[in-house]
Order: C-alpha cells, then structure tokens, then sequence
C-alpha cells in the first residue's frame, strides 16, 4: 500500500527496487489490493515480477472496497457479491499479469452478502485454477466459523501489533482452533512505532495520531527503548519481533517504501525474545494501553473484527 501513495509521493522505479531487494533477500510474500492507488499497486506489482519466476512471489489480494475519487482512505463500503468477486478477479490479473493468484480475499465484509455466498464464489475460482487460497480479512470469530464452514481458509489479516491486541479476545483462539494461520498488518501503528507517522492526510483522520492520545502513545512506545536497546535493535524491529513471536502461526506483513527499509525489516528476524523479553514488555505497554481507535470512528463501522 505504501508504494502506492497511501503514506506520500513514491517513485515507480525505486518501489520495483524495494520490491526487487525484498525478493532478493529471501522475501516471498507480496500483499497488495485492487484498491490500493485504484489499481496501480497491482500494476506496480506486476512490473516488478515481470522478469521474475511466479513462482519467486505469494501473491495475497485484497478485493473489494468500494472507491470514490479524490485522497483519503476507502470509505465507500465493499462489494461482496459473488459476481462482482470473478469481476474483480478478472481485473487483478490482467493487472497482475498471472493467470492465478495465491491467496485472494475480501478486505471487508459486506454485511449486505452472506459471507458463504462471497467464500463460495471463491471456491468456485479456487476449483478453476484462479486461485490458490481463500483467506480473510478484519473479520470476527462468527464470520470466520461461517467462512470456514464453507470451504477451507488459509489465514485472517488483521491489525495486530503491541499497540492494537484486539484479536487476543476471541478471534486468535477461533483461528488457532479451526487450523487458520494470522496475517498481521499495522505491526507498527502507521509510524507511531520506530518510524515516520503516517501522512499528515492521514495522520489528521487517525484517533490515535491527534492531540493528547498522540502524547500519551508516543510516551508508551518510548518505554521500549530500553529493551531495544539491549537487544541491539530498533524499536521497529523489536515491534516485529514481538508479533512474530506469539506463535508460529502469526506473520508480520510490514510495508516498506525504501531498499534500506526491506534490510531493516529482514534484520528483525534475528531478535529473538524469550518469555522474560515478552513478560517485560506486556508490563511496560499493557494490553489496551493504547488511546484512540485504530481507525476514524466512520470506518470502525465496517470492521466485523470490531463486533
């Protein structure tokens, strides 16, 4: 999303570069969506695997956010309807530039449509060859019973970092009870974590980036310096390691939008955190700690994960 513009200006070159590093270094898994830059990631996407193996890239797709012109982040809702899946199928891969992806998913629920009827027009291209795996996406454990009921899923993503724990409640026991892998996004809060926040387009629309809840998390994150600093990491990575460590079964996607980000980002796979590392940490940022939501209150709306 970040090679898209979400988070500024992006140069087309340098992001099939970041790409290109990512790949080169081992990297296999390419998360992207029909509705980042109106298409243009999966373009982006596509040019940067042209000369490239398939094979070297798992191609995960989001589908189905509804778009209206202008800046700002999907806000129309989402389209779920088995007809508009194959549509928006037959648009990615022709961006793309494959005859399949390997996991393709809806990035809302549309509570308009059943979601046996969205995962059932999955199967259906699973059963043609288009695609690979079903997964999800900001889902709750009812969903989530119901989808798998259906056909199998791969994995949910969803937000899960120190700052956002939400999943702890239910939706993490239900996956790991159904054999259902957890794909993170947001490991670092959109930059309140060891990086740059979000844009200020963004960062304005973002509870948790405004005002008194700005000072009170930026002062829960400084906390961990200390524990990053003895482990000789940043605190970005030792963020990433957090999550990578509550379970094989849990993997961190963290956007990059520079070569030197991709390294930094790879570089966390060797902090290793031992159960005094974690017990330390859960005391210095408790669950819930966090002030704000981790969306403006309208989008919340549209986040079946949310209840």
């Amino acid at each position: 999303m970040g090679l898209s513009g979400a988070y500024g200006r992006t140069d087309d070159d340098e992001s099939v570069r970041v790409i290109h590093t990512y790949l080169d270094a081992g990297g296999t898994l390419l998360d992207t969506a029909d509705f980042y830059g109106a298409g243009h990631n999966e373009q982006l996407v596509g040019r940067a695997l042209r000369e490239r193996s398939r094979d070297d890239a798992v191609l995960s797709v989001k589908f189905g956010a509804l778009l209206t012109p202008g800046p700002g982040i999907p806000g129309g809702g989402a389209d779920g309807r088995p007809d508009a899946v194959r549509n928006y199928l037959t648009y990615s891969l022709q961006r793309l530039g494959t005859d399949h992806v390997d996991i393709y998913r809806p990035a809302r629920l549309d509570r308009r449509v059943p979601i046996e009827d969205t995962v059932g027009a999955i199967a259906e291209l699973v059963e043609a060859g288009h695609v690979r795996h079903i997964g999800l996406s900001e889902v709750g454990a009812e969903t989530i019973r119901r989808a798998a009921a259906v056909a199998p899923i791969s994995d949910v993503q969803i937000e899960y970092s120190l700052l956002s724990r939400g999943i702890e409640d239910e939706i993490l026991a239900t996956c790991r009870e159904l054999g259902i892998g957890v794909t993170a996004y947001g490991v670092l809060s959109k930059g309140l974590i060891g990086g740059n926040a979000a844009s200020p387009v963004l960062a304005a629309a973002f509870p948790r980036f405004g005002g008194e809840n700005r000072e009170h998390n930026d002062a829960l994150v400084a906390r961990l310096q200390e524990v990053a600093d003895a482990k000789e990491a940043t605190l970005a990575q030792l963020a990433i390691a957090w999550v990578a460590a509550q379970g094989d079964d849990v993997v961190p996607v963290v956007g990059a939008r520079r070569a030197a980000q991709v390294e930094s980002m790879i570089a966390s796979t060797s902090v290793t955190l031992d159960d005094d590392d974690l017990a330390r940490i859960d005391a210095l940022v408790p669950r819930g700690a966090a002030r704000g939501t981790r969306y403006p209150e309208a989008h919340m709306a549209d986040l079946d994960s949310e209840g």
